[in-house]
Order: C-alpha cells, then structure tokens, then sequence
C-alpha cells in the first residue's frame, strides 16, 4: 500500500511513516493500473458468459477480473436462490419470526409484502412446509430442514454454462412428461409440466437436440435449479 500499489492519497503518504515501511524499496510512481497486464473486457465477458449462463454486467466483469473464484462461487448462489441483495438484511441473517411482515422492492413501482405465518410439522423426507401471505394472498412452500438431520438425496443440479441442461425453475412435483429418451426436439417444444401450489409450469426445451438424459419421473419432487432433463444439441432435428 505504501508503495502505491492501490493508488496514493491525494496529500500522499507521510513521508517518515512512508520511509520507515519501505526501508531500501522505492515507491511507484503513476498509475496503479498502468503496470497491469492488457485485459480483452469482450473476450472476458464471453468467458464468463459461458461460465455463469447468462451476460454479465460491466461490474461482474471487473468483479471476475480482481476475484475470479469468489465472483464465481457468487454467481452460483445467486443462480441457485435468485436475488437475495432485495431482501431487507434483519430477514437475510436471522429468517422471520412468526406474525412478522416485510416489503421486498424487486423494481422501481414492483413491491412484494411477505407475511410470515407458521412452519409445519417435519415431513419423513426431512422437509417441512413453510405458510405465508404474498401480497395479501396465502401461499405455501415445502423446504429442507437441515437442522432435522435428514440425509438429503444426492440430485445432480443444472450447469448454467452448459445449454443443454435443463434445471427445475421451481420447487414442486412433476405432473406429466412430454418425451422420450432420445427423442428430437426442437427449441422451445415442451419438455414436462411441473405443478406446485396447485399451479402449473410448463418447462420448454431451452435448444434443439436429442434428449440425451431423463432423470425425472412423474410424480418425482424435485428442488430449484434439479437437473431434470439433458439435450444434446449436436443431433439436432433434421
């Protein structure tokens, strides 16, 4: 820091202070930036795009360019659970307690009003069933509870730079399956329905290929971003 490495104060260093922490060492001089190596932004941004399944933003770049392992490690919990950065931080630390109400801004205008109500008994499984109130309306999701102890099943997640992975948006059960082992497909074609709190969500086939893997079957609960299906686009639909 003292050789300014990481930039100088606009008043500099105290020079005695500075002299005393480098001994023989001579500081640098200009900027800090100037002594990098060259960084294609483009050709970086295309590698992570592949990384993480989606383009990033100019900030994920620079994050991935200083902290390459973090902002990936980052990238998978946000892909996992969403956009945790939107929740109030007392409920991100420590979870709700029951009765309590809080407002979650999405966007600009876009505000959700969540009203924690009861957690219900252990399921065999090691889940339980959360209730609560969106915006007024009662819902219901059935979540793991690590604290029962219950070994979870090992379920393979998708992999968000691969294309043909095709993950679970949803928790919830699947109610039909719309193909076969290597059957064609073509980008777009419905692949499963999923059904939880007694709605329905049709999963579309995310490119055109053949369905390689079938790891689901229905009836079969799966968890948020389950691997459900794998299409390999090199056989696709002539």
């Amino acid at each position: 820091m003292f050789e300014g490495a990481l930039g100088v104060p606009s008043s500099g260093w105290p020079k005695k202070m500075q002299r005393l922490i480098l001994k023989d060492r001579k500081p640098r001089r200009g900027r800090p930036g100037a002594m990098l190596p060259p960084v294609d932004f483009e050709d970086t941004a295309l590698q992570l795009e592949r990384k993480i399944g989606r383009r990033p933003a100019p900030t994920d770049v620079l994050s991935y360019l200083m902290y390459p392992e973090v902002f990936l490690k980052y990238a998978r919990i946000e892909h996992a659970h969403g956009a945790l950065d939107v929740l109030p931080t007392p409920a991100f630390f420590y979870g709700m307690k029951k009765g309590e109400e809080i407002s979650v801004d999405l966007e600009p205008g876009k505000t959700l009003i969540i009203k924690f109500l009861a957690t219900g008994d252990p399921h065999p499984d090691g889940t339980r069933t959360v209730f609560f109130e969106l915006n007024g309306q009662p819902r219901e999701v059935t979540l793991r509870d690590h604290s029962l102890g219950v070994k979870a099943r090992a379920h393979p997640k998708a992999d968000p730079a691969n294309p043909g992975h095709v993950g679970a948006p949803i928790p919830g059960a699947v109610a039909s399956i719309a193909v076969e082992l290597n059957q064609r497909v073509d980008k777009g074609d419905k692949l499963l329905v999923m059904e939880a709190m007694k709605m329905q969500t049709t999963v579309q086939s995310p490119i055109s290929g053949r369905v390689k893997e079938r790891l689901v079957q229905t009836g079969m609960t799966v968890e948020p971003k389950d691997l459900l299906l794998v299409i390999d686009q090199s056989e696709p639909r002539p």
